[in-house]
């Protein structure tokens, strides 16, 4: 029998024909895939000639094909599809992958080939290839002597399994501690199709939780005790309310886990580990820019809650944290921003084709033409065939904008496959949000917040898109982690460039342009809510520092009073953190872990960006122009990690980053 996954796609650029499969098919394949490569990396370990780039780093390279094939299929079905069916699979799928690149980054053989490799006149993306490569070798364990690393293997094993454990745990709380309403009157200030969408059958309400602390609803709720209640569901989540949720122990096993691993590879902490192969080189450096911006945040912070508190006595209600969005909107409103007026004006599908398409064509020259004949995996994904300027086809993108149940929480950008000279490919690329699926056919309608996460993960695509790389494994978001989240938080600025705006932002029904007072409106409470935002951000950060700093003896056993001393240690109080520990998934679930501050590193990325940007200014035009756009992709996105990060920023931005720029656009300047 054949195998769906193994077979090479007739589809367009090798998409996978995603209705061809089914989960019985993805471990097999895996299986078929590990074996392959590990046939491979066997020969070129034992190649009996010296080595040189084709037999060595051509041929690890090669080696990698099926498997990246295979991998990249089953995450997207464990994260996008998800539920009990793929629980078990996905546990599988991280112990067999985190078992066979252990068995890599150990083989000293190869790494004595790499290292034997003269590559002094060879081309600059491959003299990085072979220094990321050997650090990389040298931060897993390549030095540890046998037994030392029999010891890192079944740690790492025991991680990957806490991880996904983890994951899953807190898929399941969303679930658990949604907030069950019986009398609708206490939901007063939700839309109509919003209480459509959470009546029950026994004629309940079932308020649903989105993945991070502060819930959306917050903003409309009228009702301040349900407000109350809502948040405390959300905070809730994971502390042993239900036991199958419950994921307390696992935070400290993780911790534990880790920090033992950081100590046998010579490391104080894990972060410190972490920090060495980011950008940002060091815990200190990087402790140091969080606990400076927490500083201004909560300042700005205390300034802002002094406005609302006296909002909320205004109501006649003693303000709490629960209540921060509510009159935070208010304040919005204040100054023309009305969400439920705004709605009508982002309907899903014009903001992404008039909106993030049309940014993506002035900037970069690309077209986006959809293939109706190319299907998703469920049936409301959309293909697009990305075109450049000349009419050539150069990657496919698929966009799953909408919620289901067992889907993974918040959005994301993957790369179903990437680009490579070599390999001969083009990337295919994802995005999946968790827009609340409409009743009826109705139109998704957006908040402002739904457009610019559109915009946010759309950066992601193109970081993908936009790759021009020999080697696979340099290619699109193959940077440093600290740098990941750059591209896609400077292409939010042009969610509301006037042009663009302008472009996308018409009455789902009438076509009428959003009004510019409510575009004014917009532009007006940029800073409104940053201080917030900013806080509740950097208390994540810290924690996932504070946690990845311990050593094996100083782990905690009491989750919630860790938490507590921690945030009071840094000056946080009122604002909680957007991710509380036993909810956080991305460093405990894996991917983030000691690296959650690279969101505030892209940042200050980002701020330089678009200082640099807005000084190509023509025309009051903010530099959206094509040469602008195609200055940043040829010398900063397209060249992923060909060379050292810093040397394409240079070469853009024209010096090192510094974090005064992201303090200016955040409004937490003094």
């Amino acid at each position: 029998m054949t195998n769906p996954i193994l077979e090479n796609s007739p589809l367009p650029l090798g998409l996978p024909d995603w209705g061809a499969i089914t989960p019985s098919d993805i471990i097999p394949a895996l299986d078929e895939a590990i074996a392959v490569q590990r046939e491979a990396w066997e020969k070129i370990a034992t190649n009996p000639e010296p080595p040189t780039i084709e037999n060595t780093i051509d041929a690890l390279e090669d080696s990698g094909r099926l498997l990246n094939r295979a991998a990249s299929i089953a995450y997207t079905f464990t994260s996008s599809i998800g539920g009990p069916q793929y629980e078990s699979i996905e546990a599988e799928v991280e112990q067999k992958l985190t078992a066979h690149f252990n068995a890599y980054y150990l083989d000293k053989r190869i790494y004595r080939r790499i290292k034997a490799l003269d590559v002094s006149h060879a081309p600059e993306y491959v003299r990085t290839w072979v220094d990321d490569e050997l650090k990389h070798f040298r931060l897993s364990g390549i030095e540890l002597s046998d037994e030392d690393a029999h010891t890192l293997m079944s740690l790492d094993s025991q991680i990957a399994a806490a991880q996904v454990e983890f994951n899953h745990r807190v898929i399941k709380a969303m679930s658990d501690n949604a907030l069950v309403i019986a009398d609708v009157s206490e939901l007063e200030g939700a839309a109509p199709a919003q209480l459509h969408q959470w009546k029950q059958s026994d004629g309940t309400f079932r308020v649903p939780l989105e993945n991070y602390t502060m819930q959306a609803a917050l903003a409309q709720l009228a009702n301040p005790q349900t407000r109350r209640k809502l948040l405390a569901a959300s905070l809730r989540r994971g502390f042993g309310d239900h036991e199958s949720s419950d994921t307390r122990s696992l935070v400290l096993q993780i911790v534990r886990l880790r920090a033992q691993r950081a100590q046998l590879l010579g490391f104080s902490s894990h972060a410190e580990l972490v920090a060495q192969r980011e950008a940002a080189g060091s815990s200190q450096a990087i402790m140091d820019l969080l606990t400076k911006v927490a500083d201004r945040a909560m300042a700005a912070v205390t300034k802002q809650k002094s406005t609302l508190e006296a909002m909320a006595a205004a109501d006649g209600v003693d303000f709490e944290v629960a209540d921060w969005p509510y009159y935070q909107e208010k304040l919005r409103a204040q100054i023309g921003l009305d969400n439920d007026a705004l709605a009508p004006y982002f309907e899903l599908n014009a903001t992404v084709e008039n909106g993030v398409f049309f940014a993506a064509n002035r900037l970069y020259g690309l077209t986006f033409h959809e293939r109706t004949d190319l299907a998703g995996y469920v049936p409301r994904m959309r293909t697009w065939e990305v075109r450049d300027e000349s009419g050539t086809t150069i990657a496919l993108f698929q966009a799953d904008y909408v919620t289901r149940e067992g889907k993974s929480g918040g959005a994301w950008m993957d790369e179903v496959q990437m680009g490579s000279e070599r390999d001969g490919t083009l990337p295919i690329i994802h995005n999946n949000m968790n827009f609340p699926e409409p009743k009826n056919g109705e139109p998704l309608l957006l908040t402002w917040d739904n457009v610019t996460t559109l915009f946010h993960e759309f950066g992601h695509a193109l970081h993908g898109i936009l790759g021009r790389t020999y080697y696979r494994s340099q290619a699109g978001t193959s940077v440093p982690r600290d740098v990941v989240e750059m591209p896609s938080q400077l292409n939010e600025i042009w969610a509301s460039h006037p042009e663009v705006i302008a472009h996308y932002a018409r009455h789902y029904q009438t076509g009428e342009p959003l009004p510019q007072h409510l575009i004014d409106a917009i532009v007006a409470s940029q800073h409104i809510g940053q201080a917030y935002d900013t806080a509740e951000l950097v208390a994540s950060m810290l924690l996932d520092q504070a946690w990845h700093r311990l050593a094996p003896e100083d782990v905690p056993d009491d989750v919630e009073a860790f938490e507590r001393e921690t945030l009071a240690r840094f000056g946080i109080d009122f604002v909680p953190p957007r991710y509380r520990s036993t909810y956080f998934a991305h460093t405990f679930g894996g991917g983030y872990d000691a690296g959650y501050y690279s969101y505030m590193w892209a940042d200050v990325l980002v701020g330089e960006l678009e200082e640099w940007w807005h000084a190509q200014d023509r025309d009051s035009d903010g530099g959206f122009r094509r040469e602008v756009g195609q200055e940043y992709a040829e010398k900063l996105l397209s060249r992923g990690s060909t060379r050292p990060f810093m040397t394409s920023f240079k070469a853009v931005v024209g010096h090192e980053p510094s974090a005064d720029a992201m303090i200016r656009l955040r409004g937490l300047a003094d």
